[in-house]
């Protein structure tokens, strides 16, 4: 992307890598060696401005806990240094998102000759509601 914001350095005081088991098939390897990488950044100590943050915490959803720890998980590829990698590359495009700016929307107005359209068709409907009703004499 060329447009793509600075990234803001994460101190590694912010930053916590797990190993864990990778769930799912996968024999000996799978159950015997810790690939799976866990990374959890503590969002209150990574140094993010407020806004950020905020739009960081909206685009993770589920995957931030209430005590603001951002949670992801890598288990694609059999390999730990590999799903490290992949685990990062997905926290920097969440950050990547969370540091664009959402435009802000200009509200737009019904323009005036469509409003007076549509209160001359409401004026036509009501004046063949009222040619239908029966008149209340002669029963």
């Amino acid at each position: 992307m060329p447009n793509t914001p600075q990234l803001p350095s994460i101190p590694d005081n912010a930053l916590e890598w797990r190993a864990i088991r990778s769930p799912g098939p996968g024999g000996q390897n799978v159950n015997k060696v810790a690939t799976a990488i866990q990374l959890r950044v503590y969002l209150a100590k990574a140094g993010l401005l407020p806004a950020v943050r905020a739009r960081l915490e909206k685009l993770a959803g589920r995957r931030v806990s209430t005590e603001a720890v951002l949670s992801i998980e890598a288990n694609r590829f059999r390999s730990q240094e590999r799903n490290r990698a992949d685990a990062w590359e997905r926290f920097e495009a969440l950050l990547a998102r969370a540091l664009v700016k959402p435009k802000r929307r200009i509200p737009t107005r019904v323009p005036s000759g469509e409003r007076r359209q549509r209160v001359d068709d409401k004026t036509k409907r009501g004046a063949t509601k009222r040619l239908r009703r029966t008149t209340g004499g002669e029963d």
